[in-house]
């Protein structure tokens, strides 16, 4: 079986960090995006945004994951945000329960709202 790669490009602004994913998040990659996210909390960030748009794939590992960073955010004073998840995505967080938990935009440059109902 072959797994899709995750790629993870990381776009520093003057009051968050946007890390783009492209690919899978799943036992194989979510080190490599946690690596990530953690490296850009180190900076202190206001936030960061995780632009989801290039995501095709999340098991449960990847959502795990997904509640650690925000748990690592939050204790660094600082905001994780998804952004940009496609309907795979928002259905997962919503059947998993876990989606009301994340703080969810549609547009990576744009200033967190209110989740948008699933």
């Amino acid at each position: 079986m072959v797994h899709q790669k995750l790629d993870i490009s990381v776009y520093r602004e003057s009051n968050e960090t946007i890390v783009a994913l492209t690919g899978e998040i799943d036992l194989q990659t979510a080190p490599r995006l946690s690596d990530a996210v953690n490296e850009a909390l180190g900076e202190d960030p206001v936030r960061v945004v995780l632009d989801m748009e290039g995501v095709t794939f999340c098991d449960s590992r990847g959502l795990g994951t997904l509640v650690v960073l925000s748990r690592a955010a939050a204790r660094s004073r600082s905001v994780l945000v998804l952004a940009n998840l496609g309907d795979f995505l928002k259905r997962l967080l919503a059947v998993s329960g876990i989606g009301e938990h994340f703080v969810i935009r549609d547009d990576p440059g744009a200033e967190p709202g209110p989740e948008a109902p699933a």
